[in-house]
């Protein structure tokens, strides 16, 4: 009988456990099989998405019917333990012992919630379907039909992608998807743009965000907290911080000579982005190992100037070299970069390159499309807009690697003034005190030439120019009839690097020259120490430069080196230089730390690529010296530097403002794009045409047809057809700033 007893009451704890461990799983059951509380499909199906529909209601009758079982179970051990007599007193003291272990009227407790449990039940229910239908009479529900709206025609398209992918990227359920169709709908109309927005959703817009308080910029002059911005770990680096070290003294010189200059203007601090993508190990980071083997180093220098630049003069700079940096310093959602961000872009500007451009893209998914217009993209060469624009590229076979970003191509800074189209970043190459200078003209030797070329590569093949150049040199110095102890010799370098981080007296040459690209960071360096330099020609427009507007340059001679009689002509001028008294050393302004700066403050405060240009039919004509506009809309450049003319056939507007002694502003285009502007210029046009061309606008001569262009972004300066006399908008120059008007400041 003990053994009974003891094995009833186990059995009835086991109950017990068993009931209350039900109980909990229906309550858990109730709370979760209801799912989102809003997705049903429709309001006709109601009942049969909700909890205490017919299926729920059959688990809590089967719930209720076991309760009933075990019960009746514990009644039937109960009479059995009665049933024992002869053990009555010790099972009276076991069932003691037991029942100061549980809770008194537990067993009542276990009872009652099993006879509450469908009246519990069926009060949720009552609940839920109360609280549907008011939503339902609000429209919430119907909102989660895929809404077909001519505005949204990709709607239903995302829709089904999401569908199929939202799980593809964790960034999605950051947002809130969840799978259900109402989730998708939230998503595509307030996170991205492609669905329109839901009515009943008006209450959870985002917060508005407070404009971020307006700070002062002042000039900086102790470069410490740049150097430790800059860090460390890469060759790369340490090479742009001796370099920043190095210049520091010019760049605090310079800062106090510009402040002077603009009278100390308040300049209101700028939030900047500098992302130097090529430096990341994502995109390779093929410079940094090779910084001390001779590798390319004019990058490096130009970003080094940059850091220095928007830092001297007191912006709020942040520098990113990896994309865990980029993606901390944007704030991106978490993922792999599939969702857009939805605040505010936390910078005014960012500056980057081609490698930069490519990450973003990835990790700030379509808000890139809305962001881009605060983007500057430091390139090299420069990017002119028939490469630049995707769609025109692509139909007219001006695809490239670089291309087809659709920026405005002022958003493109390039290290020289290649072409207008873009902006002009620059560099400085470094200025000598009088002193050095002095040391430069005792120890150059005067009768010593470098020929030099920053990668294997461009030696190739070129043994015979090399030997042009070493014979002509030998020729000339012998009919020149020049002392015998001014004996020439060639010094054939092979220089794998844009530049050598030269110290003053390093190069104690009177002649340098390059195999390939005329004009880099090392090709400053000769005309900075009193030495010559002779450029190749190239056949490409790519490479010509617009220093030629400096009465100095024109003394930069040209040549073809694999070309002898071009090759001998070009060193009889250049010998004839140097049996001057002396050649005095020149720096042009605008590749000095000031120039620089002057440069860099003046985009900073006035490019502005975020608002909207007026339209065509507000913008005013112009004459061929002056807009005739009582209220024109603003620019910058400025109107008054306006001054529009007409190639010639087959001339490019670079060249035929050039010719005037101008420089052609693309950013006037919008001005000229109109028939007035063709009849100013007496252009008489016998019929009208609107074509997307980078050529356009554009007069024809053989059927006096005018023709205005209907694509901003291919608005060109470069650029030419010999049946187009093309309307060229151009403008002034400051002295030694050719990227600046007069009034530009």
């Amino acid at each position: 009988a003990c053994v009974v007893w003891v094995c009833g009451w186990v059995y009835v704890r086991l109950c017990m456990i068993f009931v209350l461990g039900l109980g909990f799983f229906s309550l858990c059951f109730l709370m979760t099989s209801r799912g989102p509380p809003f997705t049903a499909r429709s309001e006709g199906n109601v009942s049969t998405d909700l909890p205490g529909g017919g299926e729920s209601r059959g688990v809590l009758r089967k719930i209720s019917e076991m309760l009933e079982v075990i019960l009746r179970r514990m009644d039937a051990l109960s009479r059995l333990s009665n049933s024992s007599s002869g053990d009555a007193h010790r099972l009276e003291e076991l069932s003691s012992a037991l029942d100061r272990l549980q809770p008194a009227g537990l067993l009542e407790r276990i009872e009652s919630i099993a006879q509450n449990m469908s009246d519990l039940a069926l009060r949720v229910e009552q609940i839920l379907q109360r609280s549907v239908r008011d939503k339902a009479k609000e429209g919430t529900l119907g909102q989660c039909e895929i809404p077909k709206e001519p505005r949204y025609p990709d709607c239903q398209s995302k829709v089904d992608w999401m569908r199929a992918r939202w799980t593809s990227d964790p960034c999605y359920a950051f947002y809130g998807v969840d799978g259900s169709d109402c989730s998708f709908l939230v998503y595509l109309s307030e996170v991205e743009w492609f669905c329109p927005p839901m009515a009943w959703r008006n209450d959870s817009s985002a917060p508005t965000h407070k404009p971020r308080p307006r700070t002062q910029a002042a000039f900086r002059s102790d470069m410490g907290p740049l150097l430790e911005q800059v860090g460390g770990g890469k060759e790369s680096l340490s090479f742009m911080k001796r370099r920043i070290r190095r210049l520091g003294p010019q760049w605090a010189s310079a800062a106090r000579r510009l402040d002077d200059r603009l009278r100390h203007l308040v300049r209101e601090q700028k939030r900047v982005l500098v992302h130097v993508g090529f430096l990341t190990e994502e995109s390779g980071d093929v410079f940094s190992p090779k910084v001390l083997k001779g590798g390319p180093l004019g990058e490096m220098v130009q970003w080094a100037d940059i850091f220095s630049a928007l830092y001297v003069l007191g912006h709020d700079l942040k520098i990113s070299v990896s994309l865990k940096e980029l993606q901390g310093f944007l704030g991106v959602p978490p993922g792999r970069g599939s969702c857009p961000l939805t605040g505010p872009l936390p910078f005014d500007l960012i500056y980057t390159d081609y490698h930069g451009l490519q990450h973003m893209k990835q990790h700030m998914g379509l808000s890139l499309r809305r962001h881009k217009c605060h983007i500057r993209v430091i390139d090299t060469f420069g990017t002119e807009p028939p490469y630049n624009h995707e769609e025109y590229a692509t139909l007219n076979g001006y695809r490239t690697n670089w291309g087809y970003w659709n920026l405005n191509c002022k958003q493109f800074m390039t290290m020289f003034p290649h072409t207008p189209d873009n902006s002009f970043m620059g560099f400085v190459a470094e200025e000598l005190n009088e002193t050095e200078r002095r040391v430069i003209q005792r120890n150059k030797a005067d009768r010593m030439a470098l020929v030099y070329g920053k990668e294997a590569s461009m030696w190739k093949d070129k043994q015979k120019q090399t030997t042009n150049i070493t014979y002509s040199l030998s020729r000339f110095t012998l009919s020149l009839s020049l002392s015998p102890s001014l004996s020439l010799s060639l010094a054939l370098a092979l220089a794998l690097s844009l530049s050598l981080s030269l110290s003053p007296g390093s190069l104690p040459l009177s002649l340098s020259i390059p195999l390939s690209f005329p004009l880099f960071p090392l090709s400053l360096s000769p005309w900075s120490l009193a030495s010559l330099s002779l450029s190749p020609v190239f056949p490409s427009s790519m490479y010509s430069h617009r220093l030629l507007i400096h009465s100095w340059f024109m003394r930069y001679p040209t040549m073809h080196l694999s070309n002898h009689s071009v090759l001998m002509r070009t060193l009889i001028m250049v010998l004839w230089c140097l049996s001057l008294p002396q050649v005095e050393p020149f720096l042009p302004f605008e590749f000095s730390c000031e120039g620089m700066l002057e440069r860099l403050h003046a985009y900073i405060h006035n490019q502005d690529f975020c608002s909207p240009e007026a339209p065509a039919a507000t913008v005013p004509t112009v004459t061929n010296s002056t807009t005739s506009t009582s209220a024109p809309p603003r620019s910058w450049p400025p109107l008054s530097a306006l001054r529009a003319l007409a190639s010639r056939g087959g001339e490019s507007c670079v060249d035929a403002c050039r010719g005037a002694g101008l420089v052609c502003e693309p950013a006037f285009y919008r001005f000229i794009n109109n028939q007035d502007a063709f009849s100013k210029l007496d252009l008489v046009c016998e019929a009208m045409e609107v074509e997307r061309n980078h050529l356009f606008p554009a007069f024809s001569s053989e059927s006096h047809e005018c023709s205005l262009q209907t694509e901003p972004l291919l608005y060109s300066c470069s650029g030419a057809a010999a049946q187009y006399r093309r309307l060229c908008p151009c403008r002034d120059f400051r002295p030694g700033q050719v990227a600046l008007c007069r009034d530009c400041l």
